[in-house]
């Protein structure tokens, strides 16, 4: 069984690698959002995952915040969002040849986690993509949790709603781990199930609603699992 699993996280790769260098190939042939979207239904339609949706995207939507489990998670969003997304992803990833090219052509955000001056140019980075059409998306968590409890979410998410007072959309992703993991090597095509929870207007006076919400995402997200056995 274990081998099964291993071959199809080595398919599941390749897949996710093709997809990335389409991307790269198509984007300066097709307007925009197109190339992600395309690129990650090719990922979605190759290795046979499927997505259950619950809830409705909000049409005014500026922010997106999402629990992050696995590498699916941004082809996931790609599929089941209409919006033009820019990714807030930490500069490293930038860095690294040919995956980077895939951050730096749709325009995604880069940020500098240990730089003083980040969080200004992360501000100036926002405001142009927003003038141009595209939804922040984030990870809030910063990086990727896989037992079921959120990491605490990083301030940068709430610095950037507060300071363009930005209609934020929180997402919550099912166990999207437990369909693919990089690091043990594992896939198995499945069903994930994508939570769309109200959005609301970020408001500064409220100091803790950062906090807050990561709550509320985790009580949607313990509530999933202890209602539908299937995700366990």
């Amino acid at each position: 069984m274990k081998i099964f699993a291993h071959l199809s996280w080595f398919f599941a790769t390749l897949i996710i690698f093709i997809g990335l260098t389409f991307l790269i190939i198509i984007f300066p042939l097709v307007p925009e959002p197109l190339a992600p979207k395309i690129s990650s239904w090719f990922i979605r339609l190759s290795i046979f995952f499927t997505t259950k949706v619950q809830g409705e995207e909000h049409p005014d939507t500026q922010m997106f915040l999402i629990n992050h489990q696995s590498d699916l998670d941004i082809a996931i969003m790609e599929t089941v969002s209409k919006k033009n997304l820019a990714w807030v992803a930490k500069k490293e990833l930038f860095d690294i040849p040919f995956f980077g090219l895939s951050l730096k052509l749709p325009q995604d955000i880069a940020v500098e986690r240990e730089s003083k001056t980040s969080i200004i140019k992360l501000l100036k980075d926002v405001k142009h993509r927003l003038s141009i059409g595209k939804t922040i998306t984030m990870f809030p968590e910063g990086t990727r949790s896989t037992k079921g409890k959120m990491l605490p979410f990083k301030s940068g998410a709430k610095i950037v709603a507060d300071k363009y007072a930005l209609r934020v959309q929180p997402i919550v992703f099912i166990q999207t781990s437990a369909y693919y993991n990089l690091k043990k090597f594992y896939y198995k095509p499945g069903q994930i199930k994508v939570i769309f929870l109200e959005s609301f207007i970020a408001d500064r006076t409220n100091t803790e609603w950062l906090n807050d919400l990561r709550k509320t995402m985790q009580k949607v997200y313990d509530d999933e699992l202890a209602n539908n056995p299937s995700h366990r």
